[in-house]
Order: structure tokens, then C-alpha cells, then sequence
């Protein structure tokens, strides 16, 4: 007896030819259907937990609690890819979800924000599953560059990194290094604008007292901080966020493409603006914490 044949897509070649009746069975319907009301993206941000979480958590925390006030909201480009740099700090820091609430709440052309994040957010249960979800992407050159290039989309990065998020109370609004300008490299190889961010209030509402490398070990935490809430009450002493005053300073954006040079070949040019933007950036920190007249009130 011969051996039926079977076609390349694994289906008998007898089920491909119409029977009692039915229509053909073609490859294509094997394929899983496509979903014209997807929500989600292939970086995993889900447009209805992201609404839920904005709608109730971050609209909170954004008009009531911080209560914060924008300034040059119109340089953030309303089309093409810009990434946005800010000063970062806070126990578990609330700027970034601030900046994307001020961009969706003020700018005349809302557009999403995709938040760079460390790594080490893989380790935690539950957080790194809703971390995707909200818009943030691992902190890589390669996500960075087709975002910005490919997606022509806005990304916040804060080059200061987890040394940012580390600073004690007495340490506050003084910015530590930027690394070694690799956000510069990444905005010039996608002909991107650099947009410097200021934010001030988030040292005070979410103060860091000291640091305890013991618990740190023995919890496996990225680090251990001594907060007014935490660890007194628990995990959710990190989001017992202070009444702190919120202000956001978007800064005149640099275009990279008018620069004209190639990073990897002119180092120097990488680190000098790396260098600008930071000075920038801090310069109108102190500004704006001098200006103030009230932690809480502003």
C-alpha cells in the first residue's frame, strides 16, 4: 500500500482538495487569526492596564498629591524620535511616571513615553511583569536605537542610573556622573533631538536616610534603603510617597543630526555634550530649588 503524501505544511494532500462538499483547507488557515483590537505591542504595553494605571495611580499622585507644575512643556517634539534625559532620584523613584503624566496632561500633542529601566527589575515577581505593561523597556542600546529610529518615538533615559536612585537625603539635587555619554551616542546614530528634564520635589518625597548593606545581602534587593515609610510598613512603604512639590523643566532640545559627526569614531564630541547636557541640567535644578519657597508648597 502507498503511503499517502504529505505536503510541506504537515496536511495530507487529500485534505487539501475539496471533499463531500467543504472548501479547501489552505495553509494560511492555520495561522492564528489577527486580532484587529490588539492592545498590546511588541514591547508588551497594554493600552488598558497602562489607562487603568494612569487613570487611578499616576492621575493621584500627578494633580493631588505632588500637584506639579510643567514649564516648557513645547519643547518636547510633537513627531520624530527625542530622547528626553533627566536627573533622577527617590527611594523608588516617581519622576519618570510624573514626566510621562506631564507630556499626556499638558503637551498639545499627547504622545506615549517609553521609560528605559534597569535590568535588575527582571528579578522582582509581579513588578517586572507590570513594568512592560506601563511602558517601560530594558535599558539597552539596541531597544533605545529602534525606538528612536525605526519608531520615531519618545524615550526617557536618566544616565545617572541606579547611582541616582541611591543618593541620601543630604546628597539631594547634587547629579552624579552621566556614565560615559551613552545616551549621547544612542540620539546621534538615530539623528534624534536630546531633550534635558529637570525635575524637583522627588528628593523630598522620597527621602533616603542611610543605606544597610546587610539587609541588602540578605534580602537580595538591589539596595536597602531607610526611608520615612520603609521598611516600616512593609513593600508598600516604597510608594509612601511625601507631599512633596512637584515642578518639571523641559529644556531647549539639541539636535543631533545637525552635529554631523559619527560617535563612535569622535569621543570626545560624545562626552563633550554628555558633559553640556548634564551642566545644563544641574544649573537649572539648583535654579529652580533656589525659586521655591516651600517643599510642600512650592
Amino acid at each position: 500500500m502507498t503511503p499517502e503524501r504529505t505536503s510541506l505544511a504537515g496536511i495530507p494532500a487529500s485534505a487539501e482538495q475539496p471533499q463531500s462538499g467543504l472548501p479547501a483547507l489552505r495553509d494560511r488557515d492555520l495561522l492564528p487569526a489577527i486580532e484587529p483590537d490588539r492592545r498590546v505591542n511588541d514591547w508588551g504595553r497594554s493600552e488598558r492596564i497602562e489607562g487603568i494605571f494612569d487613570r487611578t495611580v499616576v492621575e493621584f499622585f500627578y494633580r493631588y498629591w505632588f500637584r506639579a507644575e510643567v514649564e516648557g512643556i513645547e519643547n518636547v517634539p510633537s513627531s520624530g524620535g527625542a530622547l528626553l534625559v533627566s536627573n533622577h532620584s527617590g527611594a523608588l523613584p516617581p519622576d519618570a511616571a510624573t514626566i510621562a503624566r506631564a507630556i499626556r496632561e499638558e503637551h498639545p500633542n499627547p504622545r506615549p513615553l517609553n521609560i528605559t529601566v534597569e535590568h535588575f527589575f527582571k528579578g522582582y515577581p509581579l513588578f517586572s511583569m507590570l513594568i512592560p505593561k506601563i511602558g517601560c523597556v530594558p535599558a539597552h542600546p539596541a531597544n533605545v536605537h529602534r525606538l528612536l529610529h525605526d519608531e520615531e518615538q519618545l524615550v526617557l533615559v536618566f544616565p545617572e542610573g541606579r547611582k541616582g536612585t541611591e543618593k541620601l537625603f543630604h546628597q539631594r539635587y547634587r547629579l552624579r556622573r552621566f556614565g560615559r555619554g551613552g545616551f549621547v551616542t544612542a540620539a546621534m546614530r538615530a539623528r534624534a533631538k536630546l531633550v534635558p528634564v529637570c525635575v524637583v520635589g522627588a528628593e523630598e518625597s522620597a527621602p533616603i536616610f542611610a543605606q544597610v548593606g546587610v539587609l541588602k545581602r540578605l534580602t537580595g534587593l538591589a539596595y536597602f534603603p531607610l526611608t520615612p515609610t520603609f521598611p516600616w510598613f512593609g513593600p508598600l512603604g516604597m510608594l509612601g510617597y511625601l507631599p512633596a512639590k512637584f515642578r518639571i523643566r523641559f529644556l531647549e532640545p539639541i539636535d543631533t543630526a545637525e552635529l554631523g559627526a559619527d560617535p563612535d569614531s569622535d569621543k570626545a564630541l560624545v562626552q563633550t555634550i554628555s558633559q553640556e547636557v548634564r551642566g545644563r541640567i544641574q544649573e537649572n535644578v539648583h535654579e529652580m530649588v533656589a525659586e521655591r519657597k516651600s517643599v510642600w508648597l512650592g
